[in-house]
């Protein structure tokens, strides 16, 4: 494997620029959210489990459109890279309204059949009655919560990432204050309970969206603002957009509808072990708040130069990329380990709830390593134009090998927790194996712009040239 030549301080320097901002907004967001599991779970385990159950809802819905935000760093990216002005407005419209269908479906959903949500995720009337009264409300920040994501992305493509991060401090800060006035009743104000942090999201997340426009605005940002350029598509654009996106749509949609079984067999176990699924959902975000730096970097860096046609520098960087994810992503996890008492007691767990929690996180501090690792690496194919190698590995391993398991574990044997859960990773590290084979093979680099279909004829990866 050659490494001479190549510039690690400009390399390291780059990602930084796009890792960090992306990843201290993740972080601000993930820790909003553990201020809002502790004040929810001062109210009780059933609140803290229904909103949990709710989260994983709202999962759902992410799964759905995230298959857009794949394909729409694919394309944003390389026309990044290819300074394709009229190509990163049509796509970001185009992926702006793909996403916002989903969210209008999931917006119908929680608002109007609530209890249909609810019956599905758990069997516990207590939960059900409380996610209902929550969902009705947090309903409404589907479209806001689409909507911010696109800007984001849209943003980060072109190297702009430390808008969406502003925007996260003070969607941050607004929530945080709002949860303390509307979930207790403070201010005058009456202790509205889950239905106060159902109402405090939607406000700061429209929050948000204002002070991300606005600074777009003052900051001259060419895309974002373009709205009459964003939705003039034309045929080759739309057929090429859902070739791409469709195999990366149907993995998220498989994917989510899969999760959703399992959250469906772990929503049937008992109501200590859906609270502690609740708060371990909380710091799983946390993980994947810092790995999301990485993976966005990956996508932008690679696909950026793919889309400019420097193939032997996509090539080198999204190695490097993978293994770099993968060691900051073990320290995260070790660093949460090590600090499992303190947090776990401070988000209101305590007995078994703790014990069953903490069963989770010495989990997934392992397997999230090698997750970490195959989704990097995922997302650098996408963004280098290869949408379906990942994508039919992870559809085939998690409908043949993980549901099977889970459901079998869980609904027919009926075994503990814990073991339930760890059959929900038991095919990442053979996953990896077949990823890494991939990877250095280099078939994944597929542009979709001139100048990269030009570099692309008779190139080979670096490692296998004579």
């Amino acid at each position: 494997m050659r490494t001479k030549g190549f510039d690690w301080r400009d390399f390291l320097r780059r990602v930084a620029v796009i890792a960090i901002p992306v990843a201290l907004q993740n972080l601000l967001t993930t820790t909003g959210s553990m201020v809002d599991t502790v004040m929810i779970a001062s109210l009780g385990q059933t609140e803290l489990g229904a909103v949990g159950l709710c989260a994983q809802f709202s999962s759902l819905m992410f799964s759905c459109y995230w298959g857009f935000i794949g394909g729409g760093m694919l394309f944003i990216s390389q026309y990044w890279g290819a300074k394709d002005d009229d190509g990163i407005n049509r796509a970001y419209g185009l992926t702006l309204s793909c996403m916002m269908t989903v969210a209008l479906a999931f917006f119908v959903l929680a608002t109007v059949f609530p209890g249909a949500v609810m019956r599905l995720y758990t069997d516990k009337a207590a939960l059900q009655e409380t996610g209902v009264k929550y969902l009705r409300i947090v309903g409404f920040n589907y479209p806001l919560m689409v909507l911010s994501m696109a800007m984001a992305t849209l943003l980060r493509c072109t190297e702009r990432v430390r808008i969406p991060l502003y925007g996260s401090i003070v969607s941050v800060l607004v929530n945080v204050s709002l949860n303390y006035v509307l979930i207790f009743g403070r201010l005058g104000l009456p202790a509205m309970g889950v239905r106060g942090a159902a109402l405090a999201t939607v406000i700061a997340q429209g929050v948000s969206i204002c002070v991300v426009v606005l600074l777009a605005k003052a900051g001259g940002h060419p895309y974002l603002l373009a709205v009459r350029r964003h939705f003039r598509w034309d045929a080759p654009l739309l057929k090429e957009y859902f070739r791409k996106c469709f195999p990366i749509i149907m993995n998220e949609l498989l994917i989510g509808v899969g999760n959703m079984v399992i959250n469906v067999v772990l929503g049937r176990q008992p109501e200590e072990a859906i609270a502690a699924l609740a708060v371990f959902r909380t710091l799983e975000g946390l993980i994947i708040g810092f790995f999301a730096g990485f993976s966005n970097a990956a996508s932008i860096l690679v696909g950026k130069e793919v889309g400019a046609g420097k193939l032997d520098l996509a090539y080198t960087r999204a190695w490097r990329l993978v293994y770099l994810c993968q060691c900051f992503i073990g320290l995260v996890g070790l660093c949460i380990v090590a600090l499992h008492s303190p947090i776990l007691r401070l988000m209101g767990l305590e007995g078994e709830s703790f014990r069953i929690a903490f069963g989770f996180v010495g989990i997934y501090a392992a397997a999230g390593f090698i997750r970490m690792g195959n989704w990097t690496q995922n997302d650098t194919f996408r963004a280098a134009g290869d949408a379906s190698y990942g994508t039919v590995l992870e559809i085939v391993f998690m409908w043949v090998l993980v549901l099977p398991l889970v459901w079998l574990t869980g609904m027919v044997r009926h075994g503990p927790t814990l073991l339930i859960f760890l059959c929900c990773y038991v095919d990442e590290p053979i996953r990896y194996v077949l990823m890494q084979v991939h990877l250095f093979g280099g078939k994944w680099i597929k542009p979709v712009t001139e100048e990269g279909l030009k570099a692309k004829e008779g190139w080979k990866p670096p490692r296998l040239r004579a």
